[in-house]
Formats: structure tokens, sequence, C-alpha cells
């Protein structure tokens, strides 16, 4: 049985029996929070990102017959939850609600998820609005800027995972991060 890279777990297709809703269970655990903080990444909505994080485990949990391991299991996660955003940003009805209700996300949140490296307070206060200006930079980036852009350096994925996940080619997701950096480096440039 083929082991997924990334969770150390077989493909969801190969389960059987009563374990399935138990090993599921693991896999949910084990990719929640990545999946959850790109969702909360890309639209800076909590409670949006959170409803959109259980439907993707939903999504993922009715399709489980369809994964057949061509990528791993996180990456599988990921595309579903990248075309959860895109259809969200992208659904009109929900537009007027989106203005009104977008508050932004507590950017302690997102900062609070870095990991502390025994810094000082000052040296924290400082990672924290460099963290913010990053945010904010990247906020201004097109959808599928921002989707590379969050996937590469929030989520650490390579360009053949981000490939597999947006379902670009590896040369389109090459440029839209280089256009990304060159974009949230000017922005970052304007603020200093």
């Amino acid at each position: 049985m083929e082991r997924s890279r990334s969770s150390g777990l077989a493909p969801v297709a190969s389960y059987t029996g009563a374990d399935e809703s138990e090993d599921f269970d693991s896999l949910v655990r084990l990719h929640r929070p990545r999946v959850f903080r790109f969702i909360l990444a890309s639209l800076r909505d909590r409670e949006t990102a959170e409803n959109l994080t259980q439907d993707c485990f939903v999504r993922a949990y009715q399709a489980r017959g369809q994964f057949r391991g061509a990528s791993s299991i996180a990456t599988w996660f990921m595309k579903i939850a990248a075309n959860l955003v895109r259809n969200h940003e992208s659904s009109s009805r929900l537009k007027f609600w989106r203005r009104s209700l977008h508050s932004g996300v507590d950017m302690a949140d997102i900062g609070n998820s870095i990991a502390d490296r025994q810094q000082s307070a000052e040296e924290a206060a400082l990672v924290q609005e460099q963290v913010k200006a990053i945010w904010a930079a990247a906020a201004g980036l097109s959808a599928r800027q921002r989707t590379v852009f969050l996937l590469r350096f929030v989520e650490d994925m390579d360009l053949l995972e981000i490939a597999d996940v947006t379902g670009m080619k590896e040369g389109t997701v090459k440029t839209h991060l280089f256009r990304a950096l060159q974009s949230v480096r000017a922005r970052l440039g304007e603020t200093k």
C-alpha cells in the first residue's frame, strides 16, 4: 500500500471498514491547521475561514473514494481549499456580505502562529509589525498571485505542489510568484 508523502498515512481511498472514519479524523487533525491558515490568510475573515475549512474536509470525505494518490493528501486538501477560496471570492451573491462583514483578521491571531524563538518584547513587536505590513501588501495582490504567494510563503509549498493545487503550469506559478514578490516588495518599500 502506497503511503502519502506528507502525512505518513495510507491514501484515503485505501481505507476500508470501521477504521476509515477514525483514519480520516486523524488526517483532519493533522492537516486542519494548514488548511485553516491558508484560507484565513486568503480571505482575512475568521468565520468564513472556519466555515470553508470545515467544508474542505466535508468535501474531501465525500470524495475520498476519488483520491488515487497521484499527489499527497496534503496537496489534495490544499487543492480543495484553494478551489473553495476561489469559489467564495467569485460568488457575486456574497459580495455585499463580504463588504459589510469584512472587518479583517486580528493580526495578533496570525502573528501568534509564528514560532516564538525566545524573542524579546521589542523583537516580537517588530516581527508583528513586519507581518502586518506583509499581510497588507499581500491583500492587494490579484487572487492568483495572492494564492501562489500564500501557498509558497505561508504553507512552504514548492512550485510543483503549488502547480498541482492551483491547476496552473509550473512556469505560470513562477510568473505569478515573481510578480507577487515584486508587488509586495514595492509596497513594503513604500511604507518604509
